[in-house]
């Protein structure tokens, strides 16, 4: 992982957006701090598409596409992504998979659940459609990583796919995940080739539920708290801030309106 100051500041300054992950990427310590929420509103104020690609459930998506500066939301690891349309007052939920099987996705989760002492269901598990998520550092004492190894393996002996975010295992039936989904919403949302236009995309995250992220954008970035991740990753983001969680989030945000604004400067300001 290369210091963030490595990055191309043409890069930068040719930005069209960023995706971000939500939880210790944008959050610190479980809270929305000024710093991330203010480096929200100044991307996207700037034009820049702002897009949280986040395992957070359904009912979290819903609040976070109405209320936050952001032009869509894909949640629950790629179950689906909302766009809220401001003028016309209408939210969009574009659901990827069939609906989800809950008696037998919760089913799964209370065995797993009982064979891994100390894990519990994340406390936002009401308010998913199509998964399931176990707690292992949100609301619960840190489990051990053998203990969430164990909770991943359970998982996926029962057929799901298992991801490992940086408080939660979330676990789904279907072939989706979270690039998956974000190529499908700047496809439908906004008339976009993903393959074509991922070097005008830049991603942040944390954790392994992220990899996939990382691996296909040439600008992906990891906040600092992503070193504690970083043996269970098969792939690493490119850059890394110097700042944990939201403050790391709000670094690369400045040095990305710094370089726009030098750009423009220069008279060689484009389409963004």
């Amino acid at each position: 992982m290369n210091p963030l100051s490595d990055l191309p500041r043409e890069t930068l300054a040719g930005a069209r957006g960023v995706l971000t992950d939500l939880d210790d990427t944008l959050t610190t310590d479980g809270r929305l701090g000024a710093d991330a929420f203010t480096a929200l509103h100044a991307l996207h104020d700037a034009g820049l598409r702002v897009i949280p690609i986040t395992g957070r459930p359904a009912g979290w998506c819903d609040h976070i596409a109405r209320m936050w500066p952001i032009d869509a939301v894909v949640g629950e690891n790629g179950a689906f992504y909302l766009h809220y349309d401001r003028p016309g007052r209408k939210l969009r939920l574009r659901r990827v998979a069939p609906e989800a099987d809950f008696a037998r996705l919760r089913a799964i989760g209370e065995r797993v659940i009982a064979a891994v002492p100390g894990a519990a269901w994340a406390s936002d598990q009401p308010y998913r459609i199509d998964d399931i998520a176990i707690d292992f550092r949100e609301d619960v004492p840190p489990l051990a990583e053998a203990a969430v190894d164990r909770i991943v393996a359970l998982l996926e002996a029962e057929g799901l796919q298992a991801k490992v975010s940086s408080i939660h295992v979330n676990a789904w039936f279907g072939g989706y995940d979270k690039l998956s989904t974000t190529r499908l919403a700047l496809a439908e949302l906004f008339g976009e080739d993903l393959e074509q236009e991922r070097e005008r995309y830049l991603f942040i995250g944390d954790s392994p539920n992220d990899v996939r992220m990382f691996d296909f954008f040439p600008c992906s970035v990891g906040v600092a708290n992503v070193r504690q991740f970083a043996q269970r990753m098969t792939s690493l983001p490119k850059y890394i801030t110097d700042d944990c969680c939201g403050a790391g989030f709000a670094e690369l945000s400045r040095m990305l309106l710094r370089c726009r604004k030098s750009l423009d400067r220069r008279g060689l300001g484009g389409d963004y």
